[in-house]
């Protein structure tokens, strides 16, 4: 338990809450073409910009605890950061760490799950999202783990790819699987037989969140437990010949699974252990539940194997999944919202399905609880489960309704509401449905802003990431954008730009200069936010934007 905040030496009490509005995906891009935030039609947003008090701020790389400067940030780590208002060492950094210098492997989880394939003389199953892109995954943790396997001994693995297209390029997958089968070549001497089982795009099978679309997860089962899905030789013959098929980018491929002579030559069954490499939690709970959990009703996985079953991480701390992890993850407390529940304020947490966890889950610092429950209420607005780019506003009209119905309703002290548009939508690729998305979105800001000057409440209005700014590849040594047959290449990927940090605040209850330093990151959020509430900041948050 944390001690109750301490007020402030000019602190008045509030009649309206401060509003904190994470818009998505949404940053300054460095590059005009491409910047969809800025080439929408945004006139709220840019009103603000150009008239309240704002600034730019980091949430990337070292600013939201990765390991370097040129990984780019993502939601986890960006609400973890927005929500404790201080920068833990994150998954990438922690597994990077626990790989290279073997504490990974002197842990009991490890033991267990490579005692069990010695002893059975099985196989070892790892999948995951096959990339480096630093965010869910990073192939060099998969290598690392696979050449300690064979140096103890393990003679059989099989590796269920799911290829990214997202946090890397949208059609790079050929430049991961090919290199990847043939170190998988190299390694299978002495008896070894290494080689990639099943796979199929990350937004297709197996990584489904928050309970959205189960039937995704029903899709990689099939193909990682069962064998079943479109037959080919190879995973680079199924790569090229899916892109070619389907012409969908990487996140969308269908299942596919390797088979020789006729046969799956990777199935999982009875005896058999199996590694989920991917870190991050959010996509990987659903399937670590259809591994473990004997009674789950979401769809009809025939017999569950019994088979030894690891994560990265433990995906979700409170619910305890899984059971067994290899890497301990960063213990984040003294959050936000554990404070104003100390103090006796009462909060709301809201929006769609999309990124619902990560308003309740990752905000409140890897925490499934609430910290009171009779002062914090979570609402989740259900999301549409259709491609984004087919309805690119979601839902930030119901959205919105919530937060202006609590605005309005005088209950609350606190309230943190995500928008996931330009993040979803950015995902796509689809620079029309990004440009709907963002001009939707101004629309609901339109509102709220009318809502707080009706109510007297505070809009502190943020980002965890850029993604929307940043819809274009460009040359890293030009900065001219990549030309594909005729047209700008598409990225999808998260980008490494600044978000921004606004205070609309038209009845100002609090007395405060918004005077930011330099090189401030996302995680000034918190006190910040706390500092308009008339509080001082617990010790240790990172510095405020403004003083009070």
């Amino acid at each position: 338990m944390v001690d109750a905040l301490k007020k402030a030496g000019n602190y008045k009490e509030r009649t309206a809450p401060v509003v904190l509005m994470i818009l998505d995906g949404v940053g300054f891009g460095k590059h005009e073409q491409g910047d969809v935030v800025k080439f929408s039609n945004t006139p709220n947003l840019d009103w603000m910009i150009e008239n309240c008090d704002n600034t730019r701020l980091r949430a990337h790389g070292t600013a939201v605890g990765l390991p370097s400067d040129a990984d780019m940030g993502n939601s986890e780590v960006g609400h973890n950061a927005i929500g404790c208002g201080r920068v833990f060492a994150q998954g990438a950094k922690l597994v990077a760490d626990a790989v290279s210098t073997g504490s990974m492997f002197e842990g009991t989880s490890w033991k267990e799950v490579t005692a069990n394939v010695l002893e059975k003389n099985s196989t070892l199953h790892f999948f995951g999202l096959l990339s480096d892109g630093n965010v869910h995954s990073n192939i060099s943790h998969l290598k690392g783990m696979i050449e300690q396997a064979k140096k103890e001994g393990v003679k059989s693995i099989r590796v269920h790819t799911l290829f990214d297209g997202r946090d890397v390029g949208s059609t790079s997958g050929l430049i991961y699987i090919e290199p990847f089968e043939a170190y998988l070549a190299e390694l299978s001497t002495d008896g070894c037989d290494f080689r990639v089982a099943s796979g199929g795009g990350r937004q297709h099978m197996t990584m489904d969140r928050y309970n959205a679309d189960w039937p995704m997860v029903q899709r990689g089962w099939d193909a990682h437990v069962k064998g079943i899905g479109q037959e080919f030789a190879s995973g680079t013959e199924a790569y090229t010949a899916l892109r070619e098929q389907t012409g969908n980018i990487d996140q969308d491929l269908p299942a596919f699974v390797v088979v020789e002579n006729g046969a799956p030559v990777g199935k999982i069954v009875d005896g058999d252990s199996v590694v989920n490499f991917n870190f991050r939690g959010d996509r990987a709970i659903e399937i670590s539940l259809a591994f473990t959990e004997k009674d789950m009703p979401h769809f009809d996985r025939g017999e569950l194997p019994d088979v030894v079953y690891a994560g990265m991480m433990q995906y979700d701390g409170d619910a305890q999944i899984p059971a067994r992890f290899l890497v301990q993850p960063p213990a984040i407390d003294r959050t936000l919202v554990e404070y104003l529940s100390a103090t006796g304020l009462k909060s709301l947490s809201v929006s769609e399905t999309q990124k619902f966890g990560h308003v309740t889950y990752f905000f409140n610092g890897n925490n499934s609880a609430k910290f009171d429950e009779n002062l914090e209420k979570w609402v989740e607005v259900p999301s549409d489960v259709v491609p984004f780019e087919q309805r690119p506003w979601m839902k930030c009209a119901e959205v919105t309704d919530v937060v202006i119905d609590a605005m309005q309703s005088g209950d609350y002290d606190f309230i943190c509401v995500n928008y996931p548009n330009g993040d979803m939508v950015g995902h796509t690729g689809v620079f029309n449905a990004v440009k709907i998305s963002m001009e939707a979105l101004d629309l609901q800001l339109a509102r709220v802003m009318k809502a707080a000057e009706e109510t007297g409440a505070t809009l502190v209005i943020s980002a965890d990431h850029g993604n929307a700014d940043d819809m274009f590849e460009h040359d890293k040594k030009t900065g001219e954008v990549v030309v594909v047959d005729g047209e700008p290449k598409t990225k999808t990927a998260h980008s490494l730009n600044p978000v921004p940090a606004i205070v609309f605040d038209p009845a100002k209850q609090t007395g405060y200069t918004f005077a930011p330093a330099e090189g401030l990151g996302i995680s000034s959020l918190p006190a910040t936010c706390l500092n308009i509430m008339g509080f001082e900041a617990p010790e240790g948050y990172d510095a405020s934007l403004v003083q009070i």
